[in-house]
């Protein structure tokens, strides 16, 4: 969870600084300008970096804090994937695996 947030920084911060990285479709419904895609991308980052951090430290919200932020993460990086698609579906394969780890550990 904590590399599947870093990574979302990332892309935030890239998105943020208007980086040539990222391709602007013509035609697409969730059009936003790159900046506001990139604050999106740091808060839900920035989330899932602390959410990770209260699962490792076995914090009781931390489960259920990471699923809905990992659920959260999918969306917006589905919703991402025609600025740049290979980035947005490794992170997306990471937020299954979170969401797939999350609910199989059981409460101990």
């Amino acid at each position: 969870m904590v590399i599947s947030g870093v990574l979302s920084v990332l892309q935030g911060v890239t998105g943020i600084a208007r980086d040539a990285l990222y391709g602007v479709p013509r035609k697409y419904e969730y059009r936003f300008d790159l900046t506001t895609w990139g604050w999106i991308h740091l808060v839900v980052g920035v989330a899932l970096v602390i959410a990770g951090v209260a699962v490792l430290r076995a914090i009781s919200w931390g489960r259920r804090a990471g699923v809905g932020i990992a659920a959260i993460s999918l969306v917006t990086q589905f919703m991402f994937i025609p600025y740049y698609p290979l980035w947005s579906i490794s992170v997306m394969t990471l937020d299954m695996i979170i969401l797939w780890g999350l609910g199989r550990v059981a409460v101990t």
